[in-house]
């Protein structure tokens, strides 16, 4: 059956519409994922092992945290700066407190300036990577180990960083299944 020349642009307006949908769905997972390959807008990379080369040169690495509208705990990090030689790695604490009477779940997202360092900054491990829930009155150090990826000294514009700031902003999120009964005063084993 052949569609009338209406019926054909409703359908190819429609089909037009579900792709460009489909498309801007995609665009953020796509966005997120070239961000953490590339360095591109100050994500910094994630790594398995520390660097094998550890250079003379030293760099400068600030510390920032700040905690989303609508979030009720106190964040920030244990040390503000630290210096440490190119490739060596480094170990920084960021404590955060949940002053409620409720268990809270947080998930931090996170960035380097300037942008230029971001893919030259690699964490080895960090409480970004997962969800963090604390509960009420909790207070915890939490981990994030990394260095700074000796290429940097050979970059064209990386050459001239040497102070880079990581920077943690959390925001809150829904209670995992298992703490959601936390929170309405049952008991529910989490193991």
């Amino acid at each position: 059956m052949a569609l009338s020349g209406p019926q054909k642009t409703v359908m190819q307006t429609v089909s037009l519409v579900v792709l460009m949908g489909g498309l801007a769905w995609a665009s953020v997972p796509f966005y997120d994922w070239f961000c953490r390959v590339t360095g591109f807008g100050g994500v910094p990379g994630q790594v398995d092992t520390a660097s094998e080369e550890i250079l003379d040169q030293t760099i400068k690495v600030r510390f920032d945290g700040s905690i989303n509208a609508g979030l009720a705990w106190e964040f920030k990090p244990v040390v503000r700066e630290m210096e440490l030689r190119i490739g060596e790695t480094g170990l920084a604490f960021y404590e955060a407190y949940n002053p409620t009477s409720r268990p809270i779940a947080g998930q931090a997202s996170y960035n380097v300036t300037p942008y230029t360092a971001g893919a030259f900054f690699e964490k080895i491990d960090c409480f970004c990577f997962t969800e963090q829930v604390l509960a009420p009155g909790e207070r915890v150090q939490m981990p994030v180990s990394f260095y700074v990826d000796p290429e940097i000294v050979k970059d064209r514009d990386g050459k001239f960083v040497h102070t880079i700031t990581l920077s943690y902003t959390f925001y809150q999120i829904d209670l995992p299944e298992g703490y959601a009964a936390l929170e309405q005063g049952t008991t529910t084993d989490l193991n």
